[in-house]
């Protein structure tokens, strides 16, 4: 892959934003290249995927917060079946499941960038790689 080129093919959905604005946050942090994920204010407690209220101690006072773009790889997956017509031409590829030490350990999905048919460590160091697309960053993950 040369830099500059996208990951996946071209043809899938532009993702946007919840329709309630849930996720707003995080796709304007990832267009200027950092990763926000949400905190309570009440507990401090980290989480990933975004809600209304705090899985921790149930608040509803919920902010955003930059964290570090980093992490070591939980879980992975080589994807060998499309799941839409626009990856064909993309499997097999890989998608890791990375947990954020420094963010209460929660986990976020995305895809690991380089050879799609490589190794994968569990435990892995990995950090984030802003991939921009017309309108909207996707949020990949590398190894270090």
């Amino acid at each position: 892959m040369s830099a500059g080129e996208a990951y996946l093919a071209p043809g899938l959905a532009k993702p946007v934003a919840d329709g309630m604005g849930l996720d707003t946050a995080y796709w304007e942090a990832a267009a200027e290249h950092r990763l926000a994920v949400q905190r309570c204010r009440s507990c401090q407690h980290f989480q990933w995927g975004p809600e209304w209220v705090c899985w921790r101690c149930g608040s509803d006072d919920i902010g955003w917060e930059d964290v570090a773009p980093t992490g070591v790889i939980y879980s992975w997956e080589r994807v060998w079946h499309p799941v839409h017509p626009a990856l064909v031409a993309s499997v097999p590829y890989l998608v890791v499941l990375v947990e954020l030490p420094h963010a209460d350990n929660i986990r976020m999905i995305g895809n690991l960038l380089g050879d799609r048919r490589q190794e994968v460590p569990i435990g892995a160091a990995v950090h984030a790689d802003f991939e921009d697309h017309d309108g909207y960053t996707l949020v990949q993950w590398a190894l270090d």
